[in-house]
């Protein structure tokens, strides 16, 4: 399993994952989140708002996050502390989202890490905020 300990990161390392969103994977999150809100899932609903269309759940968008921190940086072993969201713009099917973290300050005292976090669609960030990750260590 790759992936990074506590004493090989640096500022300013970072890592991205990006998907390319399908009806499916709405329908999926919808089904293992249970949040059936009828914006992600009823078409006719979805085109009185304002949006005028179906949207993703911010949160499929914003567990991209999550996969770059369990499979890239740090990879197998990191573990979540907290993560603070802002939900800036809708993602619609067929919209590539890039998920990107980067490390902005390394605490070695209690091997966490800080990072910023965001989505993009294209140039525009759907989701944005930081995230605090516990990572493994050597010793």
């Amino acid at each position: 399993l790759d992936g990074y300990f506590f004493e090989d990161l640096k500022v300013g390392m970072n890592a991205s994952y990006g998907k390319t969103i399908s009806d499916a994977d709405i329908t999926m999150f919808a089904g293992v989140s249970g949040d059936t809100n009828p914006l992600h899932l009823n078409s006719e609903y979805a085109a009185g708002t304002r949006f005028g269309e179906c949207i993703a759940h911010g949160m499929l968008s914003a567990s991209f996050i999550s996969t770059i921190f369990g499979t890239k940086l740090p990879g197998p072993g990191g573990i979540y502390m907290a993560q603070n969201l802002q939900f800036k713009a809708p993602v619609k099917v067929g919209d590539t989202v890039v998920a990107t973290a980067t490390i902005v300050e390394l605490k070695p005292e209690k091997n966490q890490a800080l990072f910023l976090t965001n989505c993009k669609v294209g140039n525009t960030i759907v989701v944005d905020g930081d995230a605090l990750i516990l990572v493994p260590s050597r010793a």
